[in-house]
């Protein structure tokens, strides 16, 4: 069975991660996922990934990271644009999530990168999902 949606699944992967407690969670890697968890990386929301594997087996760990006390750092991670629905914003119509405190993460021309690069790179794009 092929999936409709592997980047919403990624989130609730690393959603369902979180809310286990798990050190690291496991899945299908493609460069868009891995551009995800780099800028998850960037901004970070996590401690490190690393892409294991060659060809078609290939698979991506994510390290997850967690506060001082046990917080979670990533609260909550949205699907925010849909296979079936399609959402592009332009630079001045970028979500701020929690007004400046999360972040949208963004496909442009440029490439994956959060709403604040993009904002300083002027580029808008189709808003892929949004973590805080």
């Amino acid at each position: 069975m092929t999936m409709t949606d592997p980047i919403g699944d990624m989130l609730t992967r690393v959603r369902n991660a979180a809310r286990n407690r798990s050190e690291t969670v496991s899945m299908p890697a493609s460069r868009l996922k891995v551009d995800i968890a780099k800028v998850l990386k960037d901004e970070g929301y996590v401690i490190d990934f690393a892409v294991e594997g060659e060809g078609p087996k290939t698979v991506l760990n994510v390290q997850l990271k967690y506060g001082p006390d046990g917080e979670d750092v990533i609260q909550s991670i949205q699907r925010f644009s849909k296979p079936g629905c399609r959402r592009y914003r332009g630079v001045a119509d970028l979500p701020k999530v929690l007004n400046g405190l999360g972040i949208a993460i963004l496909s442009t021309n440029k490439g994956v990168m959060s709403d604040r690069k993009a904002r300083e790179q002027r580029v808008g794009g189709e808003v892929l999902c949004t973590v805080f």
